[in-house]
């Protein structure tokens, strides 16, 4: 016994140990960053003023627009909602049947001996039934949400339209926690500006996650049974 106690109490210490450190954030193979082709070498031409991959762009500009290339996306991303809703229904039933009359006598029916407080009463044919139903609900909701900041993404494909395909993350180990800001989208190449910046009001299907883990995520969760209670499985 004292044997299982002492494992026991060891499980226990390395259980809270595990509870305090905190794992690294991984990066998501789906927002890693794409790496441009390497293009293959060129032949020199003895003689020839002009020497393919030796050029220099003198007019271009540091716009991202091939594969690889590194963009910065401002988050000015802010939204609200509101909805309201509401339910009144009543609904109520009423049945009267009256006994049925033979030759000026109400038609009348005596009980079996096996019920002894009906046996010696005589029972009409007559019916009658109420019914009422009645239903009233409401609901409020409202939302609002805002996200602000900078992450920069890379181009990992350029379509045949011209417009870039591009995905980034960001992730932060912070004390207990770790922050995951993750993007991606479609981007024109005209909505760029000249410091390579893009709003992220401007990116097409974009997707972009704020999330985290650790001690405080895991302080504003609810345990599992509240989770239960609170879902659709619960009857009630």
């Amino acid at each position: 016994m004292k044997q299982i106690k002492k494992y026991l109490s060891v499980l226990l210490g390395l259980l809270m140990l595990a509870g305090c450190t905190t794992t690294p954030p991984q990066s998501d193979p789906a927002y890693a960053p794409a790496r441009p082709a390497t293009p293959p070498p060129t032949t020199r031409s003895n003689g020839a003023i002009y020497q393919a991959g030796y050029g220099l762009a003198l007019f271009e500009d540091n716009k991202a627009r091939r594969v690889g290339d590194i963009l910065t996306v401002i988050l000015v991303e802010k939204t609200d909602a509101s909805k309201t809703a509401g339910t009144n229904s009543k609904k109520k039933t009423g049945v009267d049947v009256s006994a049925p009359v033979i030759l000026g006598s109400a038609l009348t029916f005596g009980a079996p001996g096996l019920i002894p407080l009906a046996s010696n009463v005589n029972n009409d044919l007559s019916a009658k039934l109420n019914s009422n139903q009645t239903f009233s609900g409401q609901g409020d909701s409202n939302q609002s949400n805002s996200l602000n900041g900078r992450i920069s993404v890379t181009v990992s494909e350029v379509l045949p339209n011209g417009n870039l395909v591009v995905r980034g993350e960001k992730l932060l180990a912070i004390n207990q926690g770790n922050e995951y800001v993750r993007f991606s989208g479609i981007v024109r190449p005209v909505d760029i500006q000249r410091d390579n910046t893009l709003l992220s009001s401007l990116v097409a299907d974009a997707k972009i996650t704020y999330a985290g883990d650790g001690v405080i995520a895991d302080s504003n969760t609810s345990g599992w049974l509240a989770r239960f209670f609170n879902s659709g499985w619960w009857p009630f």
